[in-house]
């Protein structure tokens, strides 16, 4: 098995820098995924998720990749240093070119959030799309008819989200000063309005 290396980048720069860092959160199914779409397409955010990045390093065929592979297919938990360690190399590529960072789904837990803004730099503002849990069974459900997603069934789903909450809630509880919490059960454009006030309140 390959061995994970983790060496984090100096990352001065970004702490030194004025663009905004922004996390969004939300339970599968809020369409946080949309309204990050709108914000990329209004304030030339660059979205970033840790998904893609992992998937990303697998898909190079690095060392690091390798090595990620074989955790990920253990059903393993990716270390939390290797993924600070990714978001920080995506963010220090995009520096010089970027109006903001909108993070997707991260932190995933209080610690991580604690240690993001210890080694990468603050985070400006949360935006958390909330939402009833039968609401998002629903929509995941309903999703499912066309997804073809083995996790898209009610029993998984509802673990999906317990799990979630358990993680989420302590997240808005820590950084409840910088969160913004929007009812996502409404139409998009009516969200994405709220969205655009939050945003244009901390870019003043």
């Amino acid at each position: 098995m390959a061995k994970l290396e983790s060496k984090m980048p100096d990352t001065t720069a970004l702490k030194n820098s004025n663009v905004p860092v922004l996390w969004v959160l939300g339970g599968p199914g809020s369409g946080k995924g949309t309204q990050c779409d709108k914000i990329v397409e209004k304030y030339g955010f660059t979205h970033i998720s840790t998904g893609d990045l992992l998937r990303n390093e697998v898909g190079s065929g690095s060392d690091r990749g390798k090595a990620l592979e074989s955790i990920m297919k253990e059903g393993q938990l990716v270390p939390n240093e290797v993924v600070m360690e990714l978001l920080a190399e995506k963010m220090l590529s995009e520096l010089s070119n970027t109006k903001g960072y909108l993070i997707d789904g991260y932190p995933r837990e209080v610690d991580q959030g604690l240690q993001f803004e210890k080694d990468i730099g603050t985070c400006k503002l949360i935006l958390y799309f909330q939402c009833k849990d039968e609401t998002l069974i629903k929509r995941l459900l309903h999703r499912a008819q066309t997804s073809g997603r083995q996790d898209d069934n009610e029993e998984t789903i509802k673990k999906r989200l317990n799990t979630f909450h358990t993680h989420n809630d302590p997240i808005i509880n820590t950084f409840s000063e910088k969160t913004k919490t929007i009812d996502a059960e409404r139409e998009v454009d009516i969200i994405f309005k709220e969205v655009v006030e939050a945003i244009d309140a901390i870019s003043k």
